[in-house]
């Protein structure tokens, strides 16, 4: 009988930590490169059309519970198409006009927006003073993050503010499908309801990609396809097995510093791999974002344990937001 002694336990959480630092930082990586030969709705329907049935598959044969209700369907079509067809395709289109770092940048303000929807739009729960301050700090990053874009008067600068557009579209879509994911039970677990919305939001996105003629306008090169493959393999099936480790053996609060770090990892990767352009604004604005999400997480959660919540309940979403 094997004994996995304190020591073997540390290098598993660390390894765990670097799987889905790295390969959800490197999501907006792949993403970019396959969106230059592949229109955005056909690639995420070939990814999540391999990545979902192969992981409801295992989960079958693993002996979890796969068969949906009537209301598990409905819950999960439309946490799908919110989080899928919404959120990652906003990330996906958007990447046809802007750098994989600045996308990544953007997209890290999620729970900002999920804080907004909780507190403005649905009124289930109360923000703090502490909280007010994250989100008043996470705009003011955003303003100087895309600043100039903002007073670009160049054709490529007005492409890339809406392409910036289709962020923040996509990065709403996310956090209300990440709210709605928080709040509704479903009669299976979080393997197989994300094998599901992986299936079901890949679905939507071939019909999206079959009446738009993406399918026929993609150049299925074996770099693109690759790319592909690996934001199937990497980003869906390795990172977030990882990441539900890490949720069953780390408190929430040290898995959700993925958050903070895969913004990070992505502009080192553009930078590195795509010679995407780094400047001031961009430091200063990755600087105050973080600092922001920090502030406004850190808040949720002391709240939440006033209350004498279980700590998962703030919300880690039940798939990352770029590669899931």
């Amino acid at each position: 009988m094997t004994t996995i002694t304190s020591k073997d336990h540390r290098i598993q959480v660390a390894f765990a930590f670097a799987l889905v630092y790295v390969l959800w930082g490197s999501t907006y990586l792949a993403m970019r490169i396959a969106v230059v030969q592949i229109p955005p709705f056909a690639m995420g329907a070939v990814r999540y059309l391999v990545a979902g049935p192969v992981m409801l598959a295992w989960c079958a044969w693993s002996g979890r519970r796969i068969r949906l209700t009537a209301q598990d369907f409905r819950r999960l079509l439309a946490i799908g198409a919110l989080l899928l067809m919404i959120g990652n395709m906003g990330v996906a289109w958007s990447e046809v006009y802007v750098p994989s770092s600045l996308a990544a940048l953007v997209v890290a303000a999620v729970p900002i927006w999920v804080v907004i929807i909780q507190t403005w739009i649905l009124r289930n729960t109360r923000l703090s003073l502490m909280g007010l301050a994250g989100m008043v700090l996470g705009v003011a990053g955003m303003v100087v993050l895309l600043w100039p874009r903002i007073m670009t008067r160049t054709p490529l600068g007005r492409l890339e503010l809406f392409g910036v557009g289709l962020l923040l579209v996509g990065s709403m879509g996310w956090a209300l499908g990440s709210v709605l994911g928080g709040r509704w039970s479903l009669s299976v677990d979080v393997f197989a309801s994300s094998a599901w919305q992986m299936t079901i939001g890949g679905g939507l996105l071939a019909l999206i990609a079959l009446a738009t003629g993406q399918f026929r306008h993609a150049h299925w090169s074996m770099q693109a396809t690759a790319w592909i493959f690996y934001l199937v393999i990497c980003g869906s099936w390795i990172g977030y097995s990882a990441y539900n480790w890490l949720l069953e053996h780390v408190p929430t609060a040290k898995v959700a510093t993925y958050a903070y770090v895969n913004p990070v990892v992505a502009l080192y990767l553009g930078w590195f791999f795509l010679n995407e352009k780094i400047d001031g604004f961009m430091l200063t604005g990755t600087v105050v974002i973080i600092a922001a999400v920090a502030i406004v997480n850190a808040s949720r959660l002391k709240s939440v344990r006033k209350e004498e919540a279980p700590l998962s309940e703030p919300s880690l979403p039940l798939v990352e937001a770029a590669g899931d």
